[in-house]
């Protein structure tokens, strides 16, 4: 009985092996059998988390914090005027960085509380945006939406502006690493210099000089509003933009103060100041480089590319802040004066002797050599040439200043009576002392005048403004033409601007600039001492000043009464020509293709120039006609402009 117990037990069956899986579920039948049970479901959430967290640490550990892109690192270049104000942004990407501190608090209070006002607290993540834009990929829509100010940052900074699920994971994991490797304010001020405001504005200080004219820092909390308005999307928000953008603009403006209140970043007593919509102005002429603008940068960096070696490769690169000596309402003033005395005077399609009339004028500051203005043409945009700053136009009588400069400074040499004469043991040649009140003797000699003028033997000083061609031909050659010369270049003139020394060399046939001219004129003004012309008193890159721009240094150029007996002739012609101040001028006699005014004041010496020419042809045109038969050939139209622009 016992044997066939056993045998009976050996002989039942096995029961199954239980599975690693009971799904479906055994011993259940129906609609039960396909219903997980809860330990089902708790450990596929637990592998499911275990998986994601896996594949998390996996993304975390295989992305890096990226290079910065090349464009979130380019700036624009930016020009100040003489007083510290921006004159113009240039290049590719309008961009300015700046420091934090530099960017008025209430605007980056404006900031956090429109686009993230957890920004202080939070991780540097929006698992919420990350899964929205999943599910949106799913729906096929945009995925962007909800990132933080970390994530926009690095979106701006390290990755492109695709919007797809790879973009945003890979924009999710870098914003982890950068919130624990940058502080807050690092990641803050990234965001503001790397944003996009519209009107070609990347980052807040080009932000706020498009809209407002006017650095970050002198923000107020309603600009500052408006312009975090702006990170919305500018194209709709952007007043100037299209239909409906001002009431767009205006009612996120208002949500973006009441938000600040909201959130504890503005009281409601501040909030309650700002009711009027501060509306921004129209796009800023000023910010091309249209009028003036281009023909000041164009002489700003030929002065950097000459003293401190910056090549147009270098400044293509871009953010340089360079401030320049040009004061805004000198160029402006001269601008307005030019284009007064042109409109009024000169009519192209009246006479054909106006065609291609062209004017160039430019003014420095005696006692130190700034430039504070210049005129380069109509527009830099249209006429590329900077009339200002060209060579090839003679300067006429408007040069014989320099021949009796010479002659006061080194005295004329002029032939004894021959032995037969007088029987000396030979005839020799001696240095002769002179005044401008000198004038040459019916004899040929050189002695200072006495009682009334003698029409037919002018003074020097007369003959230096109202014609006396003859009278400075024979003086540049009893002075030595190779003196005259070298007494222009030691007042300022550039020796390559230097005619060949023939006869004529001492009226006028070399070809200076207008900035040139100004600056040897303020030789004068400055008793004789000379500073080179300079436009550009500072550059800083990456917060740094750039070395090699120190002020040129003085040199003194003429002996101090030279220079006084110079300004009292041109003092005289200067009343002659309408001005009560010092100045010179292309003369009747002249038969030079140009007319010059060229004058000083004690604190200012200012050059005009007229010339004519037809497009695509290097020589100048005839003056003859210019402004009607009684102009003097154009020599009136030069010291009405330097009067308008002196005199306002």
């Amino acid at each position: 009985m016992g044997t066939h117990s056993r045998a009976q037990r050996t002989k039942a069956p096995r029961r199954g092996r239980r599975r690693l899986v009971d799904y479906p579920r055994s011993g259940r039948s129906g609609v039960r059998r396909w219903l997980p049970s809860w330990r089902q479901w708790l450990g596929s959430f637990a592998f499911l988390l275990t998986a994601v967290g896996t594949l998390f640490v996996c993304v975390y550990a295989s992305v890096d914090i990226p290079d910065e892109n090349a464009a979130a690192r380019r700036e624009a270049n930016v020009y100040y005027w003489a007083d510290g104000t921006q004159m113009v942004s240039t290049g590719e990407v309008d961009r300015q960085n700046v420091e934090l501190d530099q960017i008025a608090p209430s605007a980056v209070h404006a900031v956090i509380a429109a686009e993230n006002a957890s920004f202080y607290r939070d991780s540097g993540v929006s698992p919420k945006g990350l899964l929205r834009a999943g599910v949106n990929m799913v729906r096929g829509q945009e995925t962007q939406g909800g990132s933080t100010i970390t994530q926009q940052y690095v979106k701006n900074t390290y990755l492109s502006q695709d919007q797809t699920v790879t973009r945003k994971v890979k924009e999710f994991v870098i914003a982890l690493k950068v919130d624990r490797k940058k502080s807050k304010d690092e990641i803050l001020e990234g965001y503001l210099n790397t944003s996009w405001f519209g009107r070609g504005a990347n980052g807040i200080e080009a932000a706020a000089h498009a809209y407002y004219g006017i650095p970050a820092r002198k923000l107020n909390p309603s600009q500052g509003a408006f312009l975090a308005a702006m990170l919305k999307g500018a194209e709709l928000y952007d007043p100037s933009g299209g239909p409906g953008n001002r009431e767009r603009a205006r009612g996120r403006w208002a949500w973006i103060l009441d938000r600040q209140v909201d959130v504890g970043l503005m009281t409601k007593k501040e909030r309650a100041k700002y009711r009027t919509f501060p509306e921004p102005r129209k796009q800023s002429r000023s910010r091309s480089l249209g009028g003036q603008t281009g023909y000041l940068v164009d002489v700003a960096n030929r002065y950097l590319r000459q003293h401190i070696g910056l090549t147009d490769k270098d400044l293509s690169a871009g953010g340089y802040r360079i401030h320049t000596t040009f004061e805004r309402t000198k160029v402006h003033r001269l601008e307005r004066a030019v284009r007064q005395v042109i409109g009024k005077d000169i009519d192209a399609e009246k006479r054909a002797a106006d065609k291609g009339v062209q004017v160039g004028a430019a003014s420095v500051r005696p006692s130190d050599g700034a430039l504070l203005a210049l005129y380069g043409g109509p527009d830099a945009t249209t006429h590329f040439s900077n009339n200002a700053d060209t060579s090839g136009v003679p300067a006429g009588s408007a040069f014989k200043p320099f021949v009796l400069a010479a002659a006061l400074q080194h005295g004329v040499t002029q032939r004894r009576p021959t032995i037969a004469d007088v029987g000396f043991h030979a005839a020799r040649g001696v240095r002769t002392p002179i005044t401008a009140d000198s004038a040459y003797a019916p004899d040929g000699s050189l002695s200072i005048m006495a009682g009334a003028p003698d029409p037919d033997h002018p003074t020097l000083g007369t003959a230096l403004t109202r014609g006396g061609n003859a009278t400075y031909v024979r003086l540049g050659k009893e002075v030595g033409r190779e003196k005259v010369r070298d007494t222009a270049v030691e007042a300022g003139l550039l020796r390559q601007s230097m005619a060949r020394l023939e006869p004529t060399f001492s009226i006028g046939t070399s070809t200076p600039s207008a900035i040139r001219m100004a600056t040897a004129y303020g030789t004068f003004a400055n008793k004789g001492v000379r500073h080179d012309p300079y436009s550009v008193t500072k550059v800083v890159k990456n917060g740094a000043e750039l070395e090699g721009l120190d002020k040129p240094v003085s040199r003194r150029a003429l002996d101090p009464q030279v220079a006084h007996e110079v300004t009292r002739a041109l003092r005289s012609g200067g009343k002659h020509a309408g001005v009560d101040v010092a100045a010179g001028r292309t003369g009747d006699q002249d038969r030079l293709r140009s007319a010059w005014f060229a004058g000083y004041t004690e604190d200012m010496s200012t050059a005009v120039t007229m010339f004519r020419v037809r497009t695509g042809e290097p020589q100048l045109l005839p003056m003859s006609g210019v402004g009607g038969a009684e102009s003097g050939r154009g020599n009136v139209f030069p010291p009405r402009i330097w009067k308008a622009y002196a005199r306002p």
